[in-house]
């Protein structure tokens, strides 16, 4: 590649760092905030996740789910969270005007506590990292966006580092040079570890999380399972990825006259008629040889089902599991029949890639040490970013921004191939190249129009 080239990354690199900077840090220490959720849920919540409630009689769990509603009024059960030693039961209660609200119950099903969603350590973390607390799609698009500016940073940084010969120790080595040899170091070392943690956190992300899910679903082979029913009606947050948005079956209604599973109403639900109760549904689920932790998400229509469902990344403090584990599994709400299930061993070779990839993202797929290279990946990106700035700082003068120069070199076939594939793998960063060469076009046009009048 001609010496226009490398100016031209460089200038691309320098504007590009110089307006992502402050996104990128922010969702790097939010990254490692989240790391340690459990961590620090385990510690600050340990009276609701593993405390007492001071009254000591036996409740089955419809009784205790009926209680939180009693006690809850306005709100409906929609989820429940039926975890492992020692953790207690959650459940999710929903109100009419969409507030949330999450009530533990203990070993007797009794009530320990609630908490407020909007407030605990994981969602704050999460919505910071997703959204910057913010939220709305052109939020969401804008950290999307600045992830993909993070591959094209680090892409063209390592061509400027082996084109330019960074690593070498310089014969006389000055601030700048430093720094440099710093940036370079620190940027090759990270390259592969930082695209790998960018890419697999890419499924949650709104623009291209929903293309890869799409593809996921219009070719079952290498993505989900295809089921032919109707979609839920509920949330389905504590839900695999890979079959967070599938279509799920429905329960057949019964004679509205006869008696399916219980005398009393089902807890959580106001459609006037009687379904099968949590108690004989768990039964159900240790029949089917599902284990604990899982959790159930209620139907809300006459047709509906209970899902449960075991996930590795849930975002619930004591509720993920290993990624070969995870499955969804849909009962009959009236006779608790199991309808069909979904397992790891079901899912293409894209959501299998996915379902691995979203807990190493996370940091629990293979427990500490998956925490440590993934803060160590982090914090070094922090140092990156650091001494790139040092860098800048020492050769910019004083009223200058001192941007790398401008070059009037044809692109290079290299440089258009480069951008072109990088804008067909993440369209958000395609999309904004246009908007950048739609703008440089009109500086260009502007600045040679000025040019022009002053020849008249």
């Amino acid at each position: 590649m001609k010496k226009g080239t490398y100016n031209r990354f460089w200038r691309w690199h320098f504007f590009g760092a110089l307006f992502m900077a402050p996104l990128l840090i922010t969702l790097t220490l939010s990254g490692i905030g989240y790391l340690f959720y459990n961590d620090v849920e385990n510690v600050a919540y340990k009276d609701l996740f593993f405390g007492t409630s001071e009254e000591t009689s036996q409740l089955t769990i419809d009784e205790g789910v009926s209680l939180v509603k009693q006690e809850n009024k306005g709100f409906e059960v929609s989820k429940i969270m039926i975890m492992d030693e020692p953790y207690n039961t959650r459940l999710t209660l929903k109100s009419e005007s969409g507030e949330e609200k999450y009530v533990f119950l203990d070993d007797h099903n009794e009530i320990v506590g609630s908490q407020n969603p909007k407030y605990t350590y994981a969602n704050i973390m999460r919505n910071v990292h997703s959204s910057l607390f913010v939220g709305g799609t052109v939020v969401n698009y804008l950290v999307e966006l600045a992830a993909c500016w993070a591959i094209f940073l680090l892409f063209s940084g390592l061509y400027m580092t082996f084109k330019s010969r960074a690593l070498k120790k310089p014969k006389k080595s000055t601030r700048r040079l430093q720094f440099k040899r710093i940036h370079a170091l620190i940027g090759t070392i990270i390259t592969i570890p930082m695209i790998i943690l960018i890419f697999t956190g890419l499924p949650w992300s709104a623009f291209m999380g929903n293309f890869i899910y799409t593809a996921s679903q219009e070719h079952p082979s290498i993505g989900t399972p295809l089921l032919k029913q109707q979609p839920p009606t509920s949330d389905m947050s504590e839900i695999p990825w890979a079959t967070r948005k599938e279509a799920a079956p429905t329960s057949e209604k019964p004679d509205p006259h006869a008696h399916h599973g219980g005398n009393g109403e089902m807890p959580g639900m106001d459609m006037g008629h009687n379904g099968i109760s949590v108690e004989e549904l768990m039964g159900k689920v240790q029949d089917e040889r599902i284990s604990k932790p899982y959790s159930i998400v209620y139907p809300f229509s006459e047709d509906g089902v209970f899902t449960v469902s075991k996930g590795s990344n849930t975002g619930v403090t004591g509720l993920d599991v290993h990624p070969s584990e995870e499955m969804t599994s849909y009962f009959d709400q009236y006779s608790g029949n199991l309808i069909s299930k979904v397992g790891y061993e079901e899912y293409g070779i894209l959501a299998k890639w996915f379902t691995w990839g979203i807990p190493l993202h996370e940091g629990h797929l293979f427990g500490l040490p998956n925490k440590i290279i993934n803060v160590i990946v982090c914090l070094a990106f922090l140092f990156l970013i650091f001494y790139g700035f040092k860098m800048w700082l020492s050769r910019k003068r004083n009223g200058n921004i001192s941007a790398p120069p401008k070059t009037t070199s044809k692109i290079s076939i290299g440089f258009v191939v480069l951008m072109v594939i990088l804008g067909v793998i993440m369209p958000l960063f395609g999309i904004s190249l246009l908007v950048v060469l739609a703008i440089e076009g009109i500086l260009y046009l502007f600045h040679r129009g000025k040019g022009d009048m002053r020849t008249e």
